[in-house]
């Protein structure tokens, strides 16, 4: 089974860019994307052979997440159960014969210029402690994968000017600890598992020629129960091919799984 997460920064510009060409050159078996942006019925998404699974937020034009699969998945749940979390979207929950998928788009700690860390404390005394309290309930069931972009830096390593950017949102103390007690309760950073010392970004911005200098940020993750580590085959990242600014997808990279 080939699986392969992507935050596409808005499907329907994505779309524009050649999503649909990359969806059948890769042939994956499940999609799972992050901020769509968009609706179900605001969007021309038809690609043979695959069953759409959407998860939109109330706030039109943000946040939002979608499964793509080739089987139908029985089993579908949209958010964790708790209100103040699922109105924005960031949560699908697919249920499979032998572990829980789960599609995942971490809140952003901040973007305002003028108090660029204002969801700080909501992203870790609350999302993170609440995400990690849903994953371990359902890793009671059935070993878990969580994959998405989790909007954070875990370790020096995960990005290329780590010392400029100890307080700015993605690398903050309090959000590396929250990715640090998901790997404390169980759950392993796959990508990191699999190849300790590489360097490879999934997130460059828009600004500074970041992605020509490959000045980026490892954020999106596929994270998965102990158990499972020894089935999953590879993890790489997949380059926007070209290396052309303008034929870019996205401002994030896919990455995937494969699991034998």
């Amino acid at each position: 089974m080939k699986i392969i997460s992507w935050n596409v920064n808005g499907i329907r510009a994505c779309l524009n860019k050649g999503f649909e060409e990359f969806i059948n050159e890769n042939d994956p078996d499940i999609v799972c994307i992050q901020e769509t942006k968009a609706n179900e019925d605001q969007v021309e998404l038809d690609i043979p052979g695959y069953k759409q699974y959407w998860n939109s937020a109330e706030k039109k034009g943000y946040s939002g997440t979608l499964i793509l699969s080739k089987k139908e998945i029985n089993n579908i749940k949209n958010g964790i159960g708790i209100s103040k979390h699922d109105k924005e979207g960031r949560v699908i929950t697919a249920e499979l014969e032998n572990f829980f998928l789960v599609n995942v788009y971490v809140p952003n700690s901040g973007s305002d210029r003028k108090n660029p860390l204002s969801r700080l404390a909501y992203r870790s005394d609350e999302w993170d402690v609440d995400f990690l309290a849903y994953l371990k309930k359902l890793s009671n069931t059935k070993p878990v994968i969580a994959c998405g972009d989790f909007n954070v830096a875990h370790k020096e390593i995960d990005l290329a000017n780590p010392k400029t950017n100890k307080r700015n949102a993605g690398f903050t103390e309090e959000e590396r600890e929250g990715f640090d007690n998901f790997v404390n309760s169980g759950f392993c950073d796959v990508f990191r598992e699999k190849d300790p010392e590489n360097t490879h970004y999934t997130w460059w911005s828009y600004m500074g020629n970041a992605y020509e200098n490959n000045t980026g940020w490892r954020i999106d993750y596929f994270i998965a129960s102990k158990s499972l580590l020894s089935l999953i085959e590879n993890q790489k990242v997949l380059i926007n091919p070209p290396i052309d600014l303008g034929k870019r997808k996205s401002d994030h990279a896919p990455i995937k799984i494969e699991i034998i």
